[in-house]
């Protein structure tokens, strides 16, 4: 049985983590292999969805035994983590992209090691070119076997500042998230009760609540639009974050109380999905959004800005793509409150995850 390697930061809400959860339990299901998940903090609201055949264990704990420093790795406390795992994986994941830790652990831990990279870093650091090279420096890309992209837009961007280099192009794959369809189709049909359905339309934005990404500010200034012109709907926001008061101050602001419903976050966000008329993102920049699989499997249809690979996958299949302002996000929605909206094509997840599956065992066989 092989023994694989993942590490990340922790497993609370968010997309990342979500996608980490579910090709781990994905991989335990196979029973091929032997997972162990180191996290730099064990905590997270997506802890009691690991199966339970995968070992946790936390590389930074707060305490004076620390292996690793969040600020800096300590070379003695580096050297000791070396000598207990150096190569003792068949396959290792650094999952966490961000994280230096992370990089260190995955890098160490096997000479089958990999890099997982989320999210269009290039618009993270406002196009900056030499920003952006410096962060995969920081975390040792080159010093890993495989670099995965989860979008080809993505992987463009990597291939393009990274040209002149062709051994480290030549690491470069992309790889979708994989999705576990057939919880998420169970877990939709449980019951909540702090919302029910309507026959106002109803929009649903799941996400963290931070504007330098997800941009919701966005969302808020088009229901003021939509408001002004009199149109019967609601959204509904699952999630929080920093700037989740903000958020609500401002639609106190505009009034849309009746409109705008902070339902805070969910385990078990599925159930609102059936509630929903049409999924609304309105980011900045995404990798590849687990929550257009989601979508796409209860097949509700998608409003999003132009992120990631959304034009190849959502537009005129799942949904329609807009571009990043707000008249835009305001003219979809209204378009699709009177007009509706529907996903023009169905979505089969069993050939999506076979592909994602051929694509992981020719990694992990490496």
């Amino acid at each position: 049985m092989k023994k694989l390697l993942f590490s990340a930061v922790s497993l609370d809400i968010g997309g990342i983590e979500n996608a980490l959860v579910n090709l781990l339990n994905y991989l335990a299901r196979t029973d091929k292999y032997e997972i162990t998940l180191f996290l730099e903090k064990k905590e997270g609201i997506f802890l009691d969805k690991i199966d339970k055949k995968i070992q946790i264990c936390v590389y930074c704990p707060n305490d004076s035994k620390v292996i690793i420093l969040r600020k800096g790795i300590n070379f003695i406390k580096q050297t000791m983590f070396r000598m207990k795992y150096k190569n003792k994986y068949d396959f290792s994941c650094a999952y966490a992209t961000y994280s230096k830790p992370a990089s260190f652990v995955a890098r160490t831990a096997s000479k089958n090691s990999c890099l997982w990279v989320h999210s269009e870093y290039m618009q993270m650091f406002d196009n900056n070119k030499s920003k952006y090279v410096e962060f995969f420096e920081g975390v040792k890309a080159k010093d890993f076997k495989n670099i995965v992209f989860v979008s080809e837009n993505a992987r463009d961007i990597f291939v393009e500042n990274l040209k002149n280099d062709k051994d480290f192009i030549n690491k470069t794959s992309v790889i979708y998230n994989f999705i576990d369809a057939e919880e998420i189709l169970r877990k939709s049909q449980e019951k909540v009760t702090d919302c029910c359905k309507e026959k106002t339309f109803t929009f649903l934005n799941v996400g963290r609540h931070t504007e330098e990404d997800k941009k919701l500010t966005r969302l808020i200034e088009a229901a003021k639009k939509l408001k002004e012109d009199n149109l019967d709907f609601r959204i509904l926001l699952v999630g929080s974050g920093n700037k989740t008061q903000e958020y609500k101050k401002m639609v106190n602001e505009y009034k849309l109380e009746n409109n705008i419903i902070f339902l805070g976050k969910k385990q078990n966000p599925y159930p609102y999905f059936k509630l929903a008329d049409s999924l609304i993102l309105t980011s900045e920049y995404e990798g590849f959004p687990v929550v257009y699989l989601e979508a796409m499997i209860l097949n509700i249809p998608i409003i999003t800005t132009s992120v990631s690979d959304s034009l190849q996958i959502i537009q005129n299949k799942h949904g329609v793509v807009t571009q990043k302002n707000v008249n835009s996000i305001y003219n979809a929605m209204k378009n699709a409150i009177i007009n509706g909206i529907s996903q023009k094509e169905e979505f089969d997840y069993k050939e999506y995850n076979q592909e994602i599956n051929e694509k992981l065992e020719k990694l992990i066989n490496a």
